[in-house]
């Protein structure tokens, strides 16, 4: 494959991207943000930095400046923690053991998973199916068991790996442009260093 090839692969996937479902997760981030719910991140690998990449751009750029904070907690980001788990319970509990701390019934839970079968992803999100969690599944290739499972469903139709994990980072950042246009206006500020910076 080379670059043009691939950047051709990731625009027609994108192209095809169900933004009905876009749109629905920017839903169930303002709902979660209006009534102070707090949204878990989660996945293994590339899915796991796109869930820690995620908690903190909201954490911080979509939250800077307001008096009602966006709440997000991704469950990789307790390296301590994950290992304990996986080395005293075992590997498929990394991620149902944390949320077992701290989910409450109204909150959202995001298991992001290529294949849509990752044993630890889809354990976590079937706790929280059971607990009144909202489930957003983000996948790739087929969309395995979370895509079914979820009850909003971010699909990259690609058996590519790559593109999906693009993809998933695209919607992310989608939702947190439309969240920061409505609760910050079309000009919000990043805060005074990064200001500087990218106007001089």
């Amino acid at each position: 494959m080379t670059a043009s090839e691939y950047r051709q692969l990731l625009t027609a996937t994108m192209d095809r991207l169900d933004m009905a479902a876009v749109d629905a997760m920017v839903e169930c981030f303002a709902q979660a943000h209006a009534q102070g719910a707090t949204i878990f991140t989660m996945g293994n690998g590339g899915s796991g930095a796109s869930a820690s990449h995620a908690a903190g751009d909201f954490l911080k750029g979509a939250s800077y400046g307001l008096e009602n904070r966006f709440k997000m907690v991704c469950l990789n980001d307790n390296l301590p923690s994950m290992m304990a788990i996986a080395n005293d319970i075992g590997w498929d509990d990394i991620f149902i053991e944390p949320l077992k701390n701290f989910l409450q019934p109204g909150d959202v839970v995001i298991g992001i998973s290529g294949s849509g079968n990752s044993k630890n992803v889809l354990k976590a999100v079937e706790y929280a199916k059971t607990k009144g969690a909202t489930v957003i599944g983000m996948t790739g290739f087929k969309g395995g068991a979370l895509r079914e499972m979820a009850d909003i469903s971010i699909h990259s139709d690609a058996m590519d790996m790559e593109v999906a994990e693009d993809i998933h980072m695209a919607v992310f950042n989608m939702v947190k442009k439309v969240m920061m246009a409505r609760l910050m206006g079309d000009s919000p500020s990043m805060g005074g260093t990064y200001d500087a910076r990218v106007n001089p």
